[in-house]
């Protein structure tokens, strides 16, 4: 990276050259100088390289709409897109143990990992089996969704694999998506039908709901699609609590809401965040609200269902994947919307937005990582972006 300096006695002597010119002369220097600082909403927009900061601090694209969201921020930070080239980036999730960030290509069919020490991005499982969502446990083991494999898994610290779930009252799960562990054990994840589809996982068998038409072979690239995971759709989108003893019970059911994605503990784990997103193959009703709900947690049980967002900024609708909380308890949700509405939306904990930060991709999910947990890492369509901040995310993972 190169740097320009500018030093104190540069600063004066532009000054003194300014001084000098005539009134009119000086109107026209100084309106030269004057312009829009490069955003994802400028033509032409930011260069997005790894070595490409913006032009100014702060960056143009954290955008403060409450002075709430001041604290949260490190004036001096850039958001740095520090990789790029994948086919649909996913599932982020920080291993404080190896220092690295793991997350998905969800289409690619491999995990990669950001290594913390030399800021590179390497290979790390290939086939993941579609894997989408990730995260680390509280003794530090790293828990997967397998859209192909439709099951939740877990690398053990001997490196084993155990499968945590992959059915419910004897049918198979759909392809879980997202999940989060609880300091009690227990892992929360969420069902949809999404990875029932060739380019994220398998379709079902012949006359299965997400392949009605019978015409899609699940079996073509995939000899063991129709007997691992599951070959027909058979339940409904649910969330669920896998317990340590092996039992699986259904927290939130798609009465209650329809297609839940991304999923989030509040900081006292007192509250949980699920998110309702578009309807998925297969569906027989409207599909999700694209809004973010609110839960009261009790134990194992969880009651007051309310919405948290509507996930509307300016009267465009912000379509909600993923999200993270941070100590304080405000919600870091990820934006699939137009340019200039794409990225990252903050809320306070009663859900007031506060602050915005743009991309110029739409973003699928994040984690707080690095070695204080003050990097916010962001998977966008095809690349990892990177912002440091003023705060911590709560929870492993």
């Amino acid at each position: 990276m190169t740097r320009t300096g500018l030093s104190r006695r540069n600063v004066v002597q532009g000054a003194i050259g300014l001084m000098t010119l005539t009134p009119s002369a000086f109107a026209q220097q100084t309106n030269a100088m004057l312009g829009t600082v490069p955003s994802v909403i400028t033509n032409p927009p930011r260069q997005w390289g790894h070595h490409a900061p913006p032009t100014i601090f702060p960056d143009p694209d954290v955008i403060v709409i409450d002075n709430a969201f001041r604290p949260l921020l490190v004036g001096n930070a850039a958001i740095h897109r520090v990789g790029t080239g994948f086919q649909w980036a996913e599932g982020p999730a920080w291993s404080s143990q190896g220092h690295y960030l793991v997350f998905s290509d969800v289409v690619g069919d491999t995990q990669y990992r950001f290594i913390w020490d030399d800021q590179s991005i390497r290979p790390f499982r290939k086939p993941s089996y579609n894997s989408n969502g990730n995260t680390f446990d509280f003794q530090g083991r790293q828990i997967s969704c397998q859209d192909y494999k439709r099951r939740v898994v877990r690398w053990e610290n001997d490196g084993s694999m155990t499968v945590i779930a992959d059915q419910f009252d004897g049918k198979p799960l759909n392809s879980p998506n997202d999940l989060v562990p609880h300091p009690d054990g227990s892992i929360w994840f969420t069902d949809p039908p999404y990875g029932d589809r060739l380019s994220e996982g398998h379709p079902d068998e012949a006359g299965g709901p997400a392949n009605p038409g019978s015409k899609l072979n699940p079996r073509i690239g995939g000899e063991d699609a129709g007997v691992i995971g599951g070959a027909k759709r058979a339940l409904p989108t649910n969330v669920y609590r896998w317990d340590p003893s092996g039992r699986l019970d259904v927290v939130v059911s798609e009465d209650q809401l329809q297609d839940p994605n991304g999923i989030c503990f509040a900081p006292d784990y007192k509250t949980l965040y699920v998110i309702s997103t578009g309807k998925g193959p297969g569906d027989t009703g409207t599909g999700g609200t694209r809004s973010v709900y609110a839960f009261d947690v009790a134990g194992n049980k969880t009651s007051g269902m309310r919405v948290f967002t509507d996930m509307k900024v300016d009267g465009v609708q912000c379509g909600p994947d993923g999200m993270r909380a941070d100590v304080f308890g405000n919600m870091w949700i990820s934006s699939s919307a137009p340019l200039g509405y794409a990225g990252v939306l903050v809320f306070a904990p009663d859900g007031k937005l506060i602050g915005r930060i743009r991309l110029p991709e739409v973003c699928a999910n994040m984690a707080f990582g690095g070695p204080k947990r003050d990097r916010l890492f962001m998977t966008a369509s095809q690349s990892l972006y990177l912002l440091q901040v003023g705060v911590q995310g709560a929870a492993p993972g």
